[in-house]
């Protein structure tokens, strides 16, 4: 069904706002994606905070300029799925590497993060990125250890002068 001049630059609106405020985009050739696969893929992207959406590439070239994807303009040709992560940098890399495990028709061709144009390779590498609940957990890995390891230094210090506690208790028993 073609798109009249209002349905167009609705979507070119939509497209622009999702690509402004996005961490990455991987768009993909989907052509021989079955109906069911592509539902599938879509629920999928709803839970993981990607935007997917299939749309001509005139309409997604006009609506990321002025964003950090613009990069990529010149490289949508064919037609292309586009996957816009909106919440974890590395959402739309995953979504798309999983579905296309199970199918060898969904191909990365464009990958974009921070206003750099990669390779469709590098869907792996942004596919590898941890997810939010990850990094917290990373960072409060780091954040956790210089107290641990004062913890530690402290307390081997108090075993090396004679037993810690028991010892800095002792002298105030006798002054009583």
């Amino acid at each position: 069904m073609a798109l009249n001049l209002s349905q167009k630059q609705e979507v070119v609106a939509e497209l622009a706002d999702v690509a402004s405020k996005a961490h990455s985009l991987v768009a993909a050739e989907y052509a021989g994606i079955t109906v069911s696969q592509m539902t599938a893929m879509r629920k999928k992207a709803r839970e993981t905070g990607v935007y997917l959406k299939v749309v001509k590439n005139t309409l997604a070239s006009r609506a990321v300029v002025g964003t950090e994807f613009e990069v990529v303009k010149d490289a949508l040709t064919g037609p292309l799925l586009y996957a816009f992560s909106t919440e974890e940098p590395g959402a739309a890399g995953r979504l798309i590497k999983e579905f296309a495990k199970g199918n060898d028709k969904l191909k990365a061709r464009v990958v974009s993060v921070e206003g750099k144009l990669l390779p469709a390779a590098h869907v792996e590498v942004l596919a590898s990125l941890p997810t939010r609940e990850q990094a917290l957990a990373m960072l409060a890995r780091v954040l956790a250890e210089p107290a641990a390891m004062f913890a530690r230094a402290v307390k081997a210090v108090a075993d090396k002068q004679g037993g810690g506690e028991a010892s800095a208790e002792a002298p105030a028993a006798e002054t009583a």
